[in-house]
């Protein structure tokens, strides 16, 4: 038996095939984007930050990054590229550097999530790494710094601090425009020795 298609058949046979489909899991595929929430309609998440639990309600579209901003006032968290090149929206989710420009809010819920303003272990004392920063000249017009920090405070935690090439390469994502890039090396490398790697 020889059967052959032509192109004509293949694509009216798809289209077809495609309809049927559709036709079939209708009333499924309703019910299931019926009961989603509509963009524009507010939903309600609850986000532990900084060990302080906030309710806050939003957008189901909204970033973590926004949420934190626009509606929790933690600012020292950077909108830089807004497109997950620049690393200046570092935050911590548990435990692990997190873009939040590239992480929705409803999904940071239940999780730990740590900023900037979270790190140091009091209001009258330093974390080591943001104490480095200082003492190395870490920064210059410092709008990167928090999320410059934030990660390096996760390349030595993760291990990634023996030297300073693994150090550039763990850090490659947090672009400085002001290229401090050899002191932010040399603060990590501080930070390192005074916290024994951790």
């Amino acid at each position: 038996m020889n059967i052959t298609f032509t192109r004509r058949d293949l694509i009216a046979g798809t289209a077809a095939g495609v309809g049927t489909v559709s036709l079939i899991g209708g009333s499924a595929g309703a019910a299931e984007v019926g009961s989603a929430p509509s963009p524009g309609v507010p939903i309600h998440t609850v986000l532990r930050i900084n060990g302080r639990e906030h309710r806050v309600s939003h957008d189901i579209r909204a970033s973590l990054l926004d949420t934190l901003r626009e509606h929790i006032g933690l600012t020292g968290t950077k909108k830089g590229c807004d497109h997950g090149q620049c690393g200046a929206c570092t935050v911590h989710i548990d435990g692990k550097p997190k873009l939040s420009c590239l992480t929705l809010t409803v999904a940071a819920e239940g999780a730990n999530v740590v900023t900037i303003e979270g790190l140091a272990p009091s209001p009258t004392q330093l974390h080591p790494m943001q104490q480095a920063f200082i003492d190395c000249d870490g920064f210059q017009c410092g709008y990167c710094t928090p999320g410059q920090i934030m990660s390096a405070v996760a390349c030595v935690k993760e291990g990634f601090a023996d030297d300073a090439g693994t150090i550039r390469e763990f850090m490659s994502g947090n672009l400085c425009r002001c290229a401090a890039y050899p002191n932010i090396v040399k603060a990590i490398e501080q930070a390192k020795s005074s916290t024994g790697g951790a």
